[in-house]
């Protein structure tokens, strides 16, 4: 895609002589330091003047020193820091007609007309509210004398664009809000933590989570936990769900478990609107018709960027780009794209669905929740059906281990069983297949394996084609009518192994599905692999502990290798997510120029202030231009001004227990893959067996944009570098753009890549879709 020259992008933004605030309102949450971040870089970089407005509303109806200019060098270090460091209050002021009139004159005396506000659905209202009163303020202003005609003319229209800051992802329009994805982590490692001593002793946990109103964080944390139970507000249980849960529970420890985990969200009720809080469960349910007086154990959790970096670079641009006609918007993410929403829209929304609540019509709360809410409620307590099918399905792990692939297999099998089937795990990959090394699963075996990292099934990088023989002979030894492959690009290439040799084989007429599972991230069709987003996150964190370490030691650059092959999404996201200065990829050639280019960047950058540098490089990026050669160009050219370190990150991108996101991406693609063999085996059921030999009865499930989407494996040859093992276009490459920018680097920017104006009515799912997973 062609890029758009500078000159010409500033131009048409007209970003000079234009003034921008941007501040955080209400609660804090994790990730609002790093829209903070993009908003001031990135105006500052268009030639805008960006201001801070600290203590959130208060300090704009307040003024004086709580409005003060930003510069490049006052957001460093901001990205690892929790919280909001502008801070954030509620506002009292800020709610009448006084205080905003005050709020107004303080931005007139600064010439601030652009607004970027993060915070929630509350503090964005206020700000549409704010932006509807404008021209009446500036007149009421004009006639107390407090600014002239010429002023009022001059800020006539006051622009806004909003970020919605809140853990609870309680906000319709948007896949998830700041502050989510941090919250889930804190969660998840208090589970994790606690789920060794229960199994120690018999324990039951309940876990009581935020969500007075949304019963996100308790949904995707009890998938990712692999909860027997889970209360949510939007969802009340039927009358009578207390002795259900109890037999559940009762049936688990018959089967030998150890461990149950019950999560109610804050916010949870029954039919009848009456409060179900985590001490009902303990007292009322647990202790009284269990009798588990003695194995119980109750903990309350109250939660304390890649993503939020985007939002704020977004955020800019819609501020540039609006006109005094332009209604307020809204800067979300829907799959891995920038969107642009009207703000009183999803605010809109995001009522109907609270009165939806309260007039107790829950299934329509369901469905303006969006598909991910029933979904997620199906693959996290629905029980076994226990209906023989007839059909036997094999699952397997392809490749190099990631965290998450116990999830989806886990996902894989206790749908398999729902669905009637009867589920076989294949160990090590497709050379264990070959051997025979094959066993029956069943609903109980693959219990707690949401958090376990690698491979419990065992993984190898074989491929099938020398086992073919002895492979289809298990096929038909086992009697296997179906195959999901979880796995790298090793997996798509023995899909097409098996695919190709259908010919020769009948038992390879069968059903066959691919889930990617890979934190390279490299798998053509699909945007996102089971395993990246921790890869990412071992990256960041690392990253934020290096640079932490250096405190006391300023004019320091990290240099740090990352993994991924000849891909480089680990080590651009991760730039990107950490702030880097630089990251080196195979994607994008780069040579001695480009690498002395970047030592005189840092160079000038730490003779004007203090800092720290970091430069993240892709193990693959060049044969000749190493890590080893980068650190000591970086050493040499850098004497007398900075320092330099490395890091080479290696398998502990691919080791420890999985993200939130990684827990709750396998199970839900896993749980699709299945209900589509189950569609493709009733298909392909004729005369008493199966038989599969069309394109799509071998196909490859990804992620591309918001949707997944079943692709098959003979269409991806043509979208392929089998060389290289990467797919031919890949999405993230828009991203690197903003990683320089925001690094002070002078570069284009793609104004074709910002985000388009959608509208969240047009995105709401039909009822039918809604419910239909439930």
């Amino acid at each position: 895609m062609a890029q758009t020259d500078n000159k010409k992008f500033f131009e048409n933004l007209t970003g000079a002589g234009k003034a921008i605030a941007v501040l955080t309102s209400g609660g804090d949450a994790q990730g609002m330091n790093a829209a903070v971040r993009a908003v001031v870089r990135m105006g500052i970089y268009v030639g805008a003047k960006v201001y801070f407005v600290h203590e959130g509303y208060q300090g704009m109806v307040d003024g004086g020193d709580n409005i003060k200019e930003a510069t490049w060098e006052s957001v460093s270090s901001m990205l690892q820091m929790g919280g909001t460091v502008i801070g954030s209050a509620r506002c009292k002021d800020f709610r009448t007609h006084e205080g905003r009139l005050k709020a107004a004159h303080n931005l007139v005396q600064k010439g601030i007309t652009n607004l970027c506000v993060v915070g929630g659905d509350g503090s964005l209202t206020g700000a549409n509210l704010f932006r509807e009163e404008w021209s009446g303020l500036l007149a009421e202003l004009v006639q107390q004398g407090l600014i002239d005609e010429e002023a009022a003319q001059k800020y006539s229209a006051l622009h806004i664009v909003g970020m919605v800051g809140s853990i609870d992802n309680d906000f319709c329009g948007t896949d998830m809000t700041i502050g989510t994805d941090s919250a889930l982590h804190r969660i998840i490692e208090v589970v994790d933590a606690i789920m060794t001593t229960a199994q120690s002793h018999q324990r039951t946990f309940v876990l009581e989570v935020m969500g007075r109103h949304c019963g996100y964080l308790a949904l995707v944390s009890a998938l990712a936990c692999g909860a027997d139970w889970v209360l949510i507000p939007e969802m009340p249980p039927e009358d009578g769900w207390e002795e259900k849960m109890c037999q559940k529970l009762s049936a688990t420890r018959s089967r030998g478990s150890r461990l149950n985990i019950i999560i109610v969200a804050e916010g949870a009720i029954d039919r009848h609107g009456k409060a179900i809080t985590s001490s009902i469960v303990k007292d009322v349910i647990i202790i009284k018709q269990l009798g588990f007086q003695n194995a119980l154990q109750i903990t309350v959790l109250f939660c304390v960027c890649c993503q939020a970096s985007r939002m704020g670079v977004e955020a800019v641009l819609a501020l540039l780009e609006t006109t005094a006609n332009t209604a307020a918007y809204v800067v979300s993410l829907c799959g891995n794209q920038s969107v642009r929403l009207p703000l009183m829209e999803c605010v809109q929304m995001t009522q109907e669905v609270q009165k939806a609540m309260d007039e107790k019509r829950f299934e329509e709360a369901v469905r303006l929740r969006g598909r991910c809410v029933s979904y997620v409620l199906f693959v996290t307590c629905g029980v076994a059906n226990y209906f023989l099918s007839d059909f036997n399905v094999a699952v397997l792990n392809v490749g190099a281990p990631a965290a998450g692939m116990n999830a989806a297999v886990r996902s894989a099998v206790r749908v398999g069983i729902s669905e009637g089937h009867k589920m076989f795990a294949v160990s090590d990959g497709f050379e264990g297949f070959s051997k025979g090394q094959i066993r029956e699963i069943k609903w109980a075996d693959v219990g707690g394996w949401t958090g376990q990292g690698g491979s419990l099934l065992g993984t190898k990088r074989t491929l099938p084609a020398k086992h073919i023989d002895k492979i289809a002979e298990q096929m038909r030894k086992y009697n296997i009518n179906a195959l999901l492959v979880i796995g790298g690009f090793e997996a798509l290439l023995g899909i097409m192994e098996l695919l190709a040799a259908r010919g020769t084989y009948d038992e390879l007429c069968v059903p066959m599905v691919m889930v990617p599972a890979t934190v390279s991230n490299n798998v053509p069709g699909s945007d996102l692999s089971i395993g990246a987003d921790t890869a990412l996150n071992a990256i960041t964190d690392t990253c934020d502990r290096i640079k932490q370490s250096a405190s006391g030691t300023k004019h320091r650059v990290f240099i740090i290798e990352t993994m991924g092959g000849y891909c480089g999404y680990l080590a651009s996201v991760g730039g990107l997510a950490a702030g880097a200065d630089a990251a080196y990829i195979f994607e994008e050639p780069f040579d001695i120029r480009d690498l002395q280019s970047n030592v005189e960047h840092l160079t000038e950058k730490m003779k004007t202030s203090i800092q720290r540098g970091l430069v993240l490089r892709n193990e693959n990026s060049n044969e000749n231009y190493t890590t080893d050669f980068i650190y000591q160009l970086y050493s040499e050219e850098g004497k007398g001004v900075f320092d330099c370190r490395k890091n080479v990150l290696g398998h502990m991108q691919q080791g420890g227990a999985p993200s939130p996101f990684d827990r709750n991406f396998g199970t839900k693609i896993a749980a699709k893959a299945m209900q589509w063999i189950t569609k493709k085996l009733n298909e392909s059921y004729r005369k008493g067996r199966v038989f599969a030999n069309t394109e799509d009865s071998a196909c490859l499930l990804g992620m591309r944009w918001r949707a997944m989407v079943f692709q098959p494996v003979v269409q991806l040859k043509d979208k392929t570098d089998f060389v290289h093992r990467i797919p031919n276009e890949q999405w993230w490459l828009k991203l690197r753009p903003l990683m320089k920018i925001l690094a002070k680097y002078k570069t284009s920017y793609d104004v074709s890549d910002s985000g388009q104006l959608e509208h969240v009515v047009l995105n709401r799912p039909k009822e039918s879709e809604a419910m239909a997973a439930i």
